[in-house]
């Protein structure tokens, strides 16, 4: 049966049967089978994931599992990750191959690769730039880093790697996503005169080559289109409504949201700050709506409320649903191939060296 036949057959199948579907072919695949969940994922497919976590996470029980198939619940990037820290005999599959990035697509291969050289007209990158890109990007951009003797970064570790990053060169270039970027180092008390936003639209990224020269830090102009929906006013008027509220809040948001938050910290560390606080504590939150959802539900003696009065839910990450993932366990089981994600060989080498930095600081 082709890809399409069957998931018409199963969108015309009432999803409670969808489920006991899955129940019955995770249990018939047994140990060959790992299926990894990003925290923002729907509640009816982060229930069947073996491992839940943030980028971070699921990279390193990616570089740790023997399981043949790995399904991996997520987006693009995130599945390209596994393919290149698995071993050669090991299968990634996304269920969805829609489920990509917007942030992700804001840098690519090409627009880095003239950054880099319109960089080398001003000074000489490979001996005073190290390129770090957010585990948000394609697998090219994870290869043009190991190349060029840079690193991969997640929300989690971002702090690490910059520190790295500078001890190695004096500047950074970092891709894609700029608030990141700038709210961790903002937060190690990097000056603002020390930074420059690089428009990769723009000769130069619209900077003179003096800015390039005394900027430490060079940040790609991306960002994530759910995060910057949250507003410094949303946190004002929280406070206002519910004293004594805790705003948390990623550092994909703004840099006026990050400074209004009591706590920024990755989707990992606003889990583990909600779990440690007392009874009675009452936060807002400010990352996608799935995550906050689920942290209702799991804490209802403490009262949480989603920051943005507008729904700011990753339509991307949304999209694996029952349906694609009843069909690549199926796919496995009948062993044939469905949404496999296989990281050309030449991308492959230099990217795993890249990300292997990243986890070596762990």
């Amino acid at each position: 049966m082709s890809t399409q036949a069957l998931l018409k057959q199963l969108y015309d199948t009432p999803e409670e049967n969808i489920i006991e579907q899955i129940h019955a072919l995770k249990e018939e695949l047994g140990d060959q089978l790992l299926i990894l969940g990003h925290h923002y994922q729907r509640e009816e497919v982060i229930g069947f994931a073996d491992i839940t976590g943030d980028s971070l996470k699921l990279a390193q029980e990616a570089s740790e599992t023997k399981a043949p198939y790995i399904i991996f619940c997520g987006v693009h990037f995130m599945a390209e990750t596994a393919d290149i820290l698995t071993g050669d005999d090991q299968v990634v599959i996304l269920p969805d191959p829609a489920a990509g990035c917007s942030m992700a697509d804001m840098a690519d291969i090409e627009q880095v690769s003239r950054c880099w050289q319109e960089l080398s007209e001003v000074l000489s990158p490979e001996s005073s730039v190290t390129p770090v890109t957010y585990i948000n990007s394609t697998a090219a951009l994870k290869a043009f880093c190991g190349e060029h003797g840079g690193i991969v970064c997640t929300s989690s570790n971002a702090q690490k790697v910059l520190e790295w990053s500078w001890g190695n060169r004096e500047k950074v270039l970092f891709f894609p996503d700029q608030h990141l970027g700038e709210n961790t180092a903002l937060a190690m008390g990097v000056p603002e005169h020390e930074m420059i936003i690089w428009d990769p639209f723009r000769h130069m990224g619209g900077n003179t080559p003096e800015a390039i020269q005394k900027a430490k830090l060079i940040l790609w102009k991306g960002f994530c289109s759910v995060h910057l929906l949250f507003k410094a006013e949303h946190a004002a008027t929280m406070r206002k409504n519910h004293p004594g509220i805790q705003i948390l809040a990623h550092p994909e948001c703004s840099r006026e949201v990050c400074e209004a938050a009591d706590f920024v910290g990755s989707t990992e560390s606003i889990i583990q700050h909600v779990t440690r606080a007392d009874t009675g504590s009452k936060f807002a939150i400010a990352t996608e709506l799935n995550l906050v959802n689920r942290l209702r539900i799991r804490f209802p003696e403490k009262p949480i409320w989603f920051l943005s009065p507008m729904v700011c839910m990753c339509s991307t990450m949304f999209r694996t649903d029952p349906q694609h993932l009843c069909a690549s366990l199926t796919a496995i089981r009948d062993q044939s191939q469905l949404n496999r994600v296989s990281v050309p060989a030449d991308q492959r080498r230099w990217a795993k060296l890249s990300l292997e930095r990243m986890l070596n600081l762990a």
